[in-house]
């Protein structure tokens, strides 16, 4: 029963908006986590219709001293109408779902008619169709092996170098990010031994771009880079094996539960640069003498995320029909104070900096009447979803010009870093200052 707990345990984080179906099941103990994602996603796919069946029958109601939970209740009744049954030994809750068994199977046939509809799979919510248009993103961790070596792997494999949609076998070399590969998107790579063994990361081409764009110095041991939001760790691993693996780059993951995903994902990924840092990055005092030495930080704070369709996050839409301005405001004041902060790291020359000298070819650029001008709107690069054959993407690019001269930044008051091994003290509290966004 533990399994199911698991499973609503989930379903009530994504409730409280504590990150995407993928970021959270990510967190998930690995020996458990498949089938516990599998479970997740398949009860999201018949939430409507199962919230309905189990409210007309008054489960709750009748079995509230034994089921509290509607997320529970959910993936109970999921597996009792949808799958072969609750996978538990016998117990009260088990007994209490068997005890309304018929009156589930009725009111879910009851549903069907009144839709006109024969098969269950009918009931399931549709995905959205531009999910379908975007290639499964492999990028080769050249921390471990070459590109070259990873194609040869693949084609011993009886997969043809013509193209993700060509066939099912069939997979791409992406033109605009180095060492990264697109393959059909119906594949799955859960049991690839590469995936597995860290040699390859399953990584949508616009989260490539982040890390890509940036540039961090290679092979340059006296290197110094920042990941400033770094869990579940994707972005990390690929700095670090653009860095060569030399160097030194600090990953700042604030939570302690996703910082434990960090770590895992770098082990796996063979990161021998990086020193992950329990901390939130905004405590982190710019003259350190360790963090002031950097000179590109990459920021990935959060965001509305209304540029995703992957093939889970349409499982949310019905919950989360429009962003309110309210929400967007506060992510607005969040990001500018994250990237105000990096600009006082007095060695900084690049903050998350693409541009267009860096990829001449693509198109999609700016808005230039909602900017200075074409020549700051030529600075940023945007992917459309459905467009770009991959998920909505924005990437803004600052670069300290040569000859300005930044202030000395004020030591912080607050809490310094602690790394992995030490817990981070709780920070006092302070007035939030209100900061103006454009």
């Amino acid at each position: 029963m533990n399994f199911y707990f698991e499973a609503s345990e989930v379903l009530n984080r994504l409730d409280a908006k504590e990150g995407s179906i993928k970021g959270i099941l990510a967190t998930l103990p690995e020996n458990n986590r498949s089938r516990t994602a599998a479970l997740v996603i398949e009860t999201l796919k018949y939430k409507s219709v199962l919230s309905d069946v189990i409210q007309a029958s008054k489960l709750l109601i009748e079995e509230k001293k034994k089921i509290n939970s509607l997320n529970l209740a959910l993936v109970l009744v999921h597996d009792t109408l949808l799958a072969n049954g609750i996978q538990a030994g016998d117990g009260p809750i088990k007994q209490a779902i068997l005890r309304h068994k018929t009156r589930l199977k009725s009111e879910l046939q009851r549903i069907k008619i009144k839709r006109g509809i024969k098969s269950d799979l009918e009931l399931a919510q549709a995905s959205d169709d531009r999910a379908a248009k975007i290639p499964r993103y492999v990028r080769v961790n050249t921390s471990m092996w070459s590109t070259e070596e990873a194609i040869l792997f693949y084609t011993k494999r009886g997969f043809q170098l013509q193209g993700p949609f060509a066939s099912s076998k069939g997979f791409g070399i992406d033109e605009h990010i180095p060492d990264l590969l697109a393959f059909n998107p119906a594949l799955q790579f859960r049991d690839d031994p590469s995936y597995k063994t860290g040699k390859v990361i399953l990584q949508d081409k616009a989260s490539c771009f982040s890390a890509f764009v940036l540039s961090p110095p290679c092979n340059d041991p006296n290197a110094v880079v920042i990941d400033a939001t770094a869990a579940p760790g994707n972005k990390t691993s690929h700095l670090s094996a653009l860095m060569g693996n030399k160097g030194k780059l600090y990953a700042f993951e604030r939570d302690r539960r996703r910082f434990s995903t960090l770590k895992m994902m770098l082990v796996k990924a063979a990161c021998r640069n990086v020193e992950a840092v329990n901390a939130d990055f905004l405590t982190i005092d710019p003259s350190h003498p360790k963090y002031s030495l950097a000179t590109h930080i990459l920021l990935d704070p959060s965001c509305s995320g209304s540029g995703i369709v992957n093939r889970l996050d349409y499982l949310l839409e019905d919950e989360i029909e429009a962003v309110e301005e309210d929400r967007l405001n506060k992510l607005a004041t969040f990001q500018l104070m994250m990237i105000k902060h990096a600009m006082k790291f007095p060695h900084v020359q690049k903050i998350l900096a693409p541009r267009n000298d860096v990829l001449p070819t693509w198109n999609r650029r700016g808005h230039a009447d909602e900017m200075k001008g074409t020549s700051d709107a030529d600075s940023l690069i945007r992917c459309s979803p459905g467009e770009d054959g991959t998920n909505g993407f924005f990437v803004s690019c600052f670069i300290r010009e040569h000859h300005s001269v930044l202030p000395q930044p004020e030591p912080l008051k607050k809490r310094k870093a602690e790394t992995e091994v030490v817990a981070p003290e709780k920070r006092k509290k302070k007035r939030k200052k209100k900061v103006k966004t454009e």
